[in-house]
């Protein structure tokens, strides 16, 4: 994926069109903090290598025209009037950023665009967050408008919320807009403060392994809204005991014993929410003090919670997350992003990546029938203005 290659198609194109700027935007990875975004709490994500490039430029006009390399397909809509494209599902991201600057007051002027991703897909590493953190990006920087990258991260947020109809968190297009190389961010999810925190995975011979499941996330929008209910249902009960709380984040460890005794389903999301906030905290202090074992055991501490108490897991997960951890090396394992497939994320010792990549290229496929695939990720820089 090189961007010699998108100014060509840019220019074969668009001839008529401005000189073009570049923007990279990465995808993420999340190392901790599940299921806490939308309970007002802790995460702790980190951008990763692969990235979506744009290539784009003024036209003159009122019209914006966006195409795609990876599906071969332009986009054409008109910014006085813009729908959702039941025809170009993958326009509908740039589309909703149109929509929530010009909703912002922002004079947008006409746009050719030309993009091109490898961050893969279905997997949960935020690959819709990064289609609209750099077009967002992109067009700041082509119309002058002057907005900070806080205030581009939340209008990412609200494209995909009100534009596409996915009502996500906030923390992906964070971590895409924020990231830093060998930085994760660490992002209160109430008052959006953050924080860079270095992770020493390489510099101590560690590695950042993804590996994708095969299995698509079939049960995530059904189950995840349920999952947000019994949240605040959970809320709602505590208050009785806790009236100050407004959501679980508010709810500190040492109140487990009321967690505990709330009816069946809820003490168990419940506990998992108040235990993950707490797993990040104790997840930084340890990679401050360079304690990347504790770190490990915080990952596997957190696999375990998601699979019984918050129950978002799926047996394939599970035993990646048990072959995994079967590497001599391996510091910790566990499932990433909403759950019931996707990926898994792990560290491991960074002589010790053939082993764990042959080990499960032979078991997994044997005991499930998918051919797993394996990444290796380091922590990159966010959105960014290239050389063009």
């Amino acid at each position: 994926m090189q961007i010699q290659d998108l100014k060509a198609k840019y220019s074969q194109l668009f001839p008529q069109s401005d000189a073009p700027i570049c923007v990279a935007a990465p995808g993420r990875v999340n190392l901790l903090g599940e299921h806490t975004d939308y309970n007002d709490g802790f995460v702790f994500p980190m951008a990763i290598d692969p990235h979506i490039l744009y290539v784009g430029g003024r036209n003159g006009s009122s019209r914006v025209r966006v195409f795609s390399l990876d599906f071969s397909e332009l986009d054409e809509f008109d910014l006085r009037e813009i729908e959702f494209s039941h025809q170009h599902r993958w326009a509908n991201y740039i589309r909703g950023v149109c929509a929530q600057l010009l909703a912002r007051g922002c004079d947008l002027q006409g746009m050719d665009i030309v993009l091109q991703g490898n961050i893969p897909q279905g997997g949960g590493l935020s690959s819709s967050a990064a289609l609209e953190v750099g077009a967002a990006l992109l067009m700041n920087e082509l119309n002058g408008l002057g907005i900070d990258r806080v205030e581009m991260v939340k209008l990412s947020q609200k494209a995909e919320n009100k534009f596409v109809g996915v009502n996500c968190g906030i923390m992906d297009q964070f971590a895409s807009m924020m990231g830093q190389r060998d930085h994760a961010l660490f992002l209160d999810c109430r008052s959006l403060e953050y924080e860079l925190v270095r992770t020493g995975f390489e510099e101590l011979g560690y590695s950042v392994v993804v590996i994708h499941s095969g299995v698509q996330r079939g049960l995530v929008d059904s189950e995840y809204n349920k999952r947000r209910s019994q949240c605040e249902e959970a809320v709602e009960l505590l208050r009785r005991d806790l009236p100050e709380i407004r959501a679980l984040r508010d709810v500190s460890p040492q109140h487990l014993d009321l967690v505990n005794d709330l009816p069946g389903d809820l003490a168990k999301r419940a506990r998992h929410v108040v235990t993950e906030n707490q797993r990040v905290l104790d997840g930084i202090a340890a990679l401050r003090r360079g304690d990347l074992d504790l770190f490990g055991q915080l990952l596997n501490a957190s696999h375990e919670s998601l699979r019984t108490d918050y129950e978002v897991s799926c047996p394939e997960l599970d035993l990646l997350v048990e072959l995994c951890r079967g590497i001599p090396g391996t510091l910790g394992s566990r499932m990433t992003g909403a759950g019931f497939g996707g990926c898994t994320v792990t560290i491991t010792a960074e002589a010790q990546v053939k082993e764990l990549k042959a080990w499960v290229a032979e078991e997994y496929p044997a005991k499930t029938g998918i051919t797993p695939k394996v990444y290796v990720f380091t922590a990159s820089d966010g959105a960014r203005v290239l050389e063009c």
